[in-house]
C-alpha cells in the first residue's frame, strides 16, 4: 500500500499532502519569530488558568498544561529546545513540544484560542517590555549627558547656525538641547505604551469564541489595562508597532544628529575632543588615524531603522479585515529596529560618558568668526538707545572693517569705531568679551552658566529618583 505523505501535524487535518518545500521555506516564521518565546509561554499560561477557572478545561489538565509549559521554558533558556521549521512558528513549536511532554492535556490549550490573537497577543507583550527597556536606556544616556553638561556647563564652545560661527554658548548648554529632545522622545514610548497595553487573548481567530470565557482573568494576568473591544481589531491591528517604530525614528533623528557632532567635533578641523581608545577604531593603512566609528554606526543605523517604519507602513496600507498572512512580515522590521536602537542607545551613553573635552580650542573657537558681532548689536540698542535694524547696520560695518584689516573685534580702534558712528564710547568693549556675553544670556532657556548649571541639577535629580 502506497505511504500517504506526512501533513503538518498542528493544522493537517483538511490536507492530503504536505506544504511544498518552497511554501515551506517562505512560510516559516520561526527563525525569527523565536524571539516571542517567553511571551507565548506567558499569555499560554494565563489562557490555560483562565480556562481552568471558567471550567472549560479541567483543573487537572490546566495543571498538567502550566507545567508542561514551565518545562519547556526551562529548556529553552538552557539550549534545549529544538526548533523544528515544518511547525512554521514558535506558537506551533511550544504546542508540539507540550504534547510531547504531557500527552492529550496540551490539545486542549488550543480551546478558545486562535493563533491570531495568539500572535497579536504575544507581540503586544514584546513590544511593552522592549519599550519598557528603552525608556530606560534613553534615561541612561539623558543622565549621562546632563552630568558631562553640569562639568561643562561654563566651557564655552561656538554656536552654530548654517554651519557657520554663530554665538558663544556653552558645552553644557550644548548637551541638555539633546536631553530636552530625548525627554521628547521618551515621552512617545511612554504614550505608546499606554495604548498598546490592551488584551487581544479571547478574541479568537477574528469573531470572538461561543466558549464562556472571561477575558478579564488573562487582562489582569498579563498586565493589561482592559480586553480589546472589537475582536476583528484585535487581531489585524498593528498601529502599536508602527507607532513604537515611529518612535524609535524620531529618536534615532535625533541620535544622528548628535552621532554627527561628534564626528565633527573629533576631527581636525575643530579638534573639540577625544574619545577613547577602545571606542574607536584605527587605519589598515594609516596608522596615525584614529575613527568614531561608533559615531558613524550610529549615524548610519539611522537609515536603517527609517526604514522599518516604511516597510510596516506599505505591509499595513493594503490589508482588509481581518487577518492576512502578510502580517508576519511585521516582525522582522519589529525585531531589527529595537535591538539596533537598543544597541544605538548603549552607544552613544558610553560615548558622552567617556569622551574628554579640549577646552583651549573650543575657547579659541568660541571667540572666533565675530561671534559677539550680535552683543555688539545688542549693546548698542541698550546704551546708545539705537533701533534695532540701525545697530544691525551699524555692527555690520564694524565687521566689514575687521575683515579689511584682518582683526578681531576687541582690536578695532576707539576712533575707527566713532568714525562709523559718533555715539559709540569704550563701554563697547565690554560686549565684546566672549565669557561676558555668554554670561549676558540669562533668559530662560539660555546659555548663561548659571542657568545651563541649574537645568543640569534640575535633570541630574529628576533622572535619579526615576531609577
Amino acid at each position: 500500500m502506497k505511504k500517504k505523505p506526512s501533513k503538518n501535524k498542528m493544522w493537517g487535518g483538511r490536507f492530503t499532502s504536505k506544504p511544498s518545500n518552497l511554501l515551506q521555506k517562505v512560510n516559516s516564521s520561526i527563525h525569527f519569530d523565536y524571539k516571542l518565546f517567553e511571551e507565548d509561554i506567558e499569555a499560554s499560561i494565563a489562557h490555560a488558568k483562565m480556562l481552568a477557572e471558567c471550567k472549560i478545561i479541567s483543573k487537572k489538565d490546566s495543571v498538567s498544561i502550566i507545567s508542561g509549559l514551565k518545562k519547556i521554558s526551562s529548556k529553552f533558556k538552557e539550549g534545549n529546545f529544538k526548533l523544528n521549521p515544518e511547525l512554521e512558528d514558535i506558537h506551533m513549536n511550544i504546542e508540539y513540544q507540550l504534547q510531547k511532554e504531557i500527552g492529550n492535556p496540551a490539545k486542549r490549550l488550543h480551546t478558545a484560542r486562535s493563533r491570531n490573537d495568539q500572535v497579536s497577543t504575544d507581540l503586544r507583550l514584546y513590544v511593552r517590555k522592549k519599550n519598557n527597556q528603552l525608556i530606560r536606556e534613553i534615561s541612561n544616556l539623558q543622565y549621562a549627558l546632563s552630568k558631562k553638561a553640569k562639568a561643562g556647563y561654563n566651557l564655552l564652545m561656538p554656536g552654530f547656525t548654517h554651519m557657520q560661527t554663530a554665538q558663544p554658548i556653552t558645552f553644557g548648554h550644548h548637551l541638555l538641547a539633546y536631553v530636552e529632545m530625548l525627554s521628547r522622545d521618551k515621552s512617545r514610548f511612554i504614550d505608546c505604551n499606554k495604548r498598546l497595553n490592551e488584551n487581544p487573548l479571547g478574541s479568537g481567530a477574528l469573531s470572538g469564541t461561543s466558549f464562556p470565557i472571561n477575558r478579564k482573568i488573562t487582562t489582569k494576568s498579563l498586565g493589561f489595562n482592559k480586553p480589546m473591544q472589537n475582536s476583528l481589531d484585535a487581531v489585524s491591528s498593528r498601529d502599536f508597532v508602527l507607532e513604537t517604530i515611529s518612535s524609535i525614528t524620531i529618536c534615532s533623528i535625533h541620535l544622528s544628529r548628535l552621532a554627527e557632532e561628534i564626528v565633527m567635533w573629533m576631527s581636525g578641523g575643530f579638534d573639540f575632543i577625544d574619545l577613547p581608545d577602545n571606542l574607536t577604531t584605527g587605519s589598515s593603512i594609516m596608522p596615525q588615524k584614529k575613527n568614531p566609528d561608533l559615531a558613524e554606526l550610529i549615524r548610519g543605523k539611522t537609515g536603517r531603522l527609517i526604514s522599518s517604519f516604511i516597510n510596516i507602513s506599505i505591509v499595513m496600507k493594503g490589508l482588509p479585515l481581518a487577518y492576512s498572512k502578510d502580517l508576519q512580515e511585521d516582525k522582522e522590521p519589529t525585531f531589527d529596529a529595537i535591538e539596533n536602537f537598543e544597541l544605538c542607545l548603549q552607544s552613544m551613553t558610553a560615548m558622552i560618558t567617556s569622551l574628554k573635552t579640549n577646552q583651549k580650542n573650543m575657547e579659541l573657537a568660541a571667540s572666533s568668526q565675530f561671534s559677539t558681532a550680535t552683543d555688539l548689536a545688542d549693546w548698542l540698542v541698550q546704551n546708545l538707545n539705537i533701533p534695532f535694524r540701525t545697530a544691525h547696520e551699524i555692527t555690520g560695518k564694524i565687521v566689514k572693517l575687521c575683515l579689511d584689516e584682518n582683526i578681531a573685534l576687541e582690536q578695532i580702534n576707539i576712533e575707527k569705531l566713532k568714525k562709523i558712528d559718533k555715539r559709540i564710547n569704550k563701554g563697547i568693549y565690554k560686549a565684546l568679551n566672549v565669557k561676558d556675553s555668554v554670561e549676558r544670556k540669562i533668559s530662560e532657556g539660555g546659555t548663561s552658566p548659571k542657568n545651563v548649571l541649574k537645568q543640569a541639577n534640575k535633570w541630574i535629580k529628576r533622572l535619579e529618583n526615576d531609577k
